[in-house]
C-alpha cells in the first residue's frame, strides 16, 4: 500500500521527523515532574475512556482530567506554530486535522463528564502544574 506521506525535503528534515517522540517529549516529563513534586499522581499515556481510541498524556482518574501536551507544530500553535515550506498542502492539512481531532477529542471527554486540560509545549510548567492541581483538587472536592 502506498503512503500518503510526502518525501522529506532533506536530510535534515527527515531526521526531525525520525527523532520527534509520540510520548515522553521534553516539555511532557518537565509538566510530569512539576506535578509529581506538587505530590499529585497520575497516569501516563492512556485512554481516558477504554472506548474512545485516543491517549491523553497525563490522566487523573478519581478527578476525571484528561492532560494533553501539544505541541506547537504539530497542533498549530497561534503563538510558535509555524508553516511548512516543503510539502506544505500536505502540512496544512495534517495540522488541520489534527486541530479537528483534538476538538472532537475534547467534545467526547466533555460529554463523558472529564475535563480536559490543553497545555502547550511552550508553556511553563510551574504555572501549568499550578493551574492543573487547582482544577483537579476542586474536582475532587465537589465530587464529596
Amino acid at each position: 500500500m502506498a503512503s500518503n506521506r510526502p518525501v522529506p525535503s532533506s536530510g535534515a528534515a527527515l531526521a526531525r521527523m525520525k527523532a520527534t517522540k509520540p510520548r515522553d517529549t521534553e516539555p511532557e516529563k518537565a509538566l510530569r515532574s512539576k506535578l509529581h513534586k506538587r505530590g499529585l499522581r497520575y497516569r501516563v499515556d492512556v485512554r481516558p475512556i477504554e472506548s474512545l481510541n485516543r491517549r491523553a498524556d497525563i490522566v487523573f482518574r478519581a478527578a476525571k482530567v484528561a492532560v494533553f501536551v501539544d505541541g506547537c507544530f504539530w497542533h498549530g500553535c497561534p503563538i510558535h506554530g509555524t508553516q511548512a515550506k516543503a510539502n506544505a498542502e500536505f502540512w496544512k492539512n495534517k495540522i488541520n486535522r489534527n486541530q479537528e481531532r483534538d476538538a472532537e477529542t475534547n467534545q467526547l471527554l466533555k460529554k463523558a463528564g472529564w475535563k480536559v486540560i490543553r497545555v502547550w509545549e511552550h508553556e511553563n510548567p510551574e504555572n501549568a502544574s499550578a493551574k492543573i492541581q487547582k482544577i483537579i483538587l476542586k474536582r475532587l472536592h465537589s465530587a464529596k
